[in-house]
């Protein structure tokens, strides 16, 4: 387990903090604050211990590549696009000076805001005793996200001048080896800790991979294999079953000879699909997939739900959710798991019409949670999901990073989790 906060002395030392204050934003509001909330304990914690300053950063998108999004889609709806139009996206995207007074109103302290990410030693030093401070978007500096380790470091060496102890509290950006989340581990004078956010992600999402209490049952939705396959790879190794649903279900069911209509399938993974089935096989997990369906002729949140009694799916449809009897198999599982995992859903849940098959899924895992299982939600969908459902605090763990809780499933190290102390 990771050194938290709890286990250093913080009185009358600077603090240099990661957090993850990636948060959508729309003309300069902040459309959901989740991020935000889930850093406050470790900050009021910190602040309670009397340090000498706390300053945070933390990215906000990628200017350079938002804003070159941006341009494309305006000139290929044939609107022109002036260095104005950058500025003012920038400004209303990629700008911490709205988030720095959102969260200010949300700490009850003022927090003053840093107008670079670079260049702040002296405004730094200058601070009240026991101010709270944010730099700017670290991303408005190539060197944050530079694949050349000497250009990281540069950077790295001149924020860990703001602080005497390093923590990392964003375990959103842990999966990446970047300036403000691992490079600066190495010009800190002591070990940096983790806050209470990223304690919790470890605790509850490395036993998934280690030792989970079983029998296990592993959930993985979404699109495409290719993004999943490495973690359904590692779950093999614990789980008594594994549900593969959302569109990468078709793919396998292809690779076992069914009828898949017009449905989502990679056919460069078939061969992968047919290798997992078979080790699933030899280590005695059942792997769970549709048994029947919800189609549609089109891609569409308006398309006509039409229901398929049987795993083969006609020729001019496309499976858009689980049916009902998949739904009952889920449950039979479902009902004897210790431990649950969840990353992706099973259905196109964000058109009401297909889904059932992911809010069945939701309350079933919720359910699992009640009886005492430990239950974690991992990845952007399924925690929109749980969301969506009104489910969230039924769970005993929804992650906070997609692309990190991922990585840790496929029993990665984490390059932000690697530096920190342990105990």
């Amino acid at each position: 387990m990771i050194k938290t906060v709890k286990d250093v002395d913080l009185k009358g030392k600077r603090i240099i903090m990661r957090v993850d204050f990636n948060v959508p934003m729309k003309d300069g509001v902040v459309q959901d604050d989740t991020r935000i909330m889930a850093a406050l304990p470790t900050i009021k914690y910190i602040l309670e211990q009397n340090p000498r300053s706390l300053v945070l950063m933390s990215h906000l998108g990628d200017p350079k590549k938002d804003v070159k999004k941006a341009q494309e889609k305006a000139e290929k709806a044939g609107k022109t696009w002036t260095d104005a139009d950058s500025e003012k996206f920038i400004n209303g995207k990629n700008r911490m000076a709205p988030v720095v007074k959102y969260f200010s109103e949300k700490l009850g302290k003022e927090v003053a805001f840093l107008p670079d990410a670079l260049g702040q030693k002296a405004a730094i030093d200058a601070l009240p005793e026991g101010a709270v401070a944010m730099l700017e978007n670290v991303r408005f500096h190539k060197e944050e996200t530079s694949k050349d380790a000497a250009e990281r470091e540069t950077m790295a060496k001149e924020l860990a001048t703001y602080g005497d102890i390093f923590v990392n509290d964003a375990f959103g950006t842990a999966h990446r080896d970047q300036a403000s989340t691992a490079t600066i581990a190495k010009f800190m004078k002591e070990q940096p800790v983790g806050g209470f956010l990223m304690e919790k992600e470890v605790k509850y999402l490395e036993p998934m991979v280690t030792n989970p209490p079983k029998p296990m049952v592993a959930i993985i939705g979404g699109a495409k294999v290719s993004s999943k396959i490495a973690v359904l790879e590692s779950l093999l190794k614990n789980a008594k079953y594994l549900v593969i649903g959302g569109g990468m279900a078709y793919t396998f069911l292809k690779a076992q000879g069914h009828n898949v209509g017009k449905s989502l399938v990679e056919d460069d993974f078939i061969d992968t699909a047919k290798k997992l089935l078979a080790d699933a096989d030899a280590k005695g997990v059942k792997i769970l997939l549709p048994v029947d369906h919800v189609g549609a002729t089109e891609f569409s949140a308006d398309a006509k739900p039409v229901a398929v009694d049987g795993v083969d799916i006609p020729s001019d449809l496309m499976a858009m959710d689980v049916g009902s009897k998949t739904v009952e198999e889920y449950k039979k599982a479902i009902g004897e798991a210790k431990s649950i995992v969840w990353n992706g859903p099973v259905g196109v849940f964000e058109f009401d019409a297909f889904a059932k098959g992911t809010e069945a899924v939701a309350h079933l895992v919720a359910e699992a949670t009640g009886r005492g299982a430990m239950t974690v939600v991992g990845g952007g969908d399924s925690v929109a999901a749980v969301n969506k459902f009104h489910l969230a605090d039924k769970m005993s763990h929804v992650s906070t990073g997609g692309g990190a809780s991922l990585e840790l499933l496929e029993g990665k190290t984490l390059p932000g989790i690697a530096i920190l102390a342990t105990k």
